[in-house]
């Protein structure tokens, strides 16, 4: 339907979209209200169009184009409208991140701006939050996979300890049979020696009272026979939380995907960039950076302290350090103003520069002191200190032509 012109579902004589559409004798439809006023003026009953007479003064309803018509004025009902202007909003802005008209397209307001077709920035949306959805997905199955491999591990614990406590009851049973089965014997001769003539009795009777002193004390249940209840059930959610604790590390600063250069590659869990020699195609959001190889963190900050290091042992040339929220992420004048950072091998402006080669630096920011140190803490060695004032908030952010890690 959405293909269809609006002349193509609009009567001939009003040109607007059919109302109460009647079909006649020729094929040709027209507004049931349009053709009576139509006929009204003339003499015979005659199609507007082809001007062949209708044989009904009265045609029927054409019940395809009036549920036709009809679903499409719902849609258009249903379209949201510039509040502005009255016009249907068609784009996207992708400074101001809002649907517009066209009208808001060529004003003052909106001028360099860049914009897009909403139903491109709907699909490009729907296609980040399904990734997004997936990842999502995956992160939770390997919790879900690290809780049944925990659960099969105690379980398989219990089972185990079931067979050795049911082989410990199996041999104590055995060997109170045993105890019983002599006991019995023992009671069958003194019985024998009690129906004997007294002289054999008398004469037996040492033996008999040194077998029964021999059998020792009766047999005792063993201790330990029971499951250890407490060794599976006690503090269970809590046993399982601290070991988990050992598979799932926490990264101070993640990396933001949407202000990400073309060229740069982000790991799944977004803690470690690769630089690449052929740009992804990305949507050139204000946010991204188009020139410069740099991607920001996605968490700002605006008060107290915070620290994160980088490893960048496998990094031949790289810049890392923080920048202001406002700073100007497209073109090459990032580095002009709103920057604090270090850097290994690249331009003089993208920071202070550190000559030997190290396999980790280490951030540390005191907004409400106005400082950020980098240093080395292999050698637990300063590399450099900024001093400022912050006046807005801040985002760390990182930049490289090889690769570099988030610890």
């Amino acid at each position: 339907m959405d293909s269809l012109s609006a002349k193509e579902i609009s009567c001939p004589i009003c040109c607007e979209i059919f109302k109460a559409p009647v079909l006649l004798s020729c094929s040709h439809s027209f507004c049931k209200e349009c053709l009576q006023q139509f006929w009204a003026t003339k003499s015979t009953r005659e199609c507007p169009v082809c001007r062949r007479r209708s044989s009904r003064d009265d045609p029927p309803c054409n019940l395809v184009l009036k549920n036709l018509c009809e679903s499409l004025l719902k849609k258009e009902r249903n379209e949201e409208v510039c509040s502005l202007h009255g016009e249907k909003l068609k784009l996207f802005c992708l400074e101001d991140k809002q649907p517009v008209c066209l009208v808001c397209r060529d004003s003052q307001r909106h001028v360099n701006h860049t914009f897009r077709p909403i139903s491109e920035v709907v699909s490009s949306h729907k296609c980040q939050a399904e990734h997004t959805e997936r990842q999502i997905k995956l992160e939770f199955e390997k919790l879900h996979q690290f809780l049944r491999d925990e659960e099969e591990i105690a379980i398989t614990s219990l089972t185990e300890e079931k067979k050795r406590k049911n082989q410990m009851m199996q041999e104590k049973f055995e060997e109170i049979n045993r105890h019983i089965s002599v006991l019995s014997n023992t009671i069958r001769d003194l019985e024998k020696m009690m129906n004997a003539n007294q002289v054999l009795f008398l004469k037996n009777f040492p033996d008999a009272m040194e077998r029964v002193q021999s059998l020792g004390p009766d047999p005792q249940l063993a201790s330990g026979a029971l499951i250890n209840v407490a060794r599976y059930l006690g503090n269970l959610p809590f046993r399982a939380w601290k070991k988990m604790q050992d598979v799932v590390q926490n990264t101070p600063v993640i990396l933001d995907p949407n202000t990400a250069h073309p060229d740069l590659l982000l790991s799944e869990d977004l803690t470690s960039l690769m630089w690449s020699a052929s740009s992804q195609a990305l949507p050139n959001n204000p946010e991204r950076f188009d020139e410069h190889s740099c991607v920001l963190g996605s968490e700002g900050f605006n008060s107290g302290t915070h620290c994160w290091d980088v490893d960048v042992k496998e990094s031949s040339s790289w810049g890392l350090g923080i920048t202001t929220a406002s700073n100007q992420r497209k073109g090459y004048d990032f580095f002009d103003s709103g920057v604090w950072s270090v850097q290994h091998r690249l331009f003089e402006a993208s920071g202070f520069p550190v000559v030997q080669k190290l396999e980790r630096v280490r951030v540390q920011l005191d907004f409400d002191g106005g400082t950020v140190s980098f240093s080395d803490p292999v050698s637990n060695s300063n590399l450099h200190t900024f001093t400022s004032t912050f006046t807005e908030t801040v985002f760390p952010f990182f930049y490289s032509f090889s690769h570099l890690k988030l610890l």
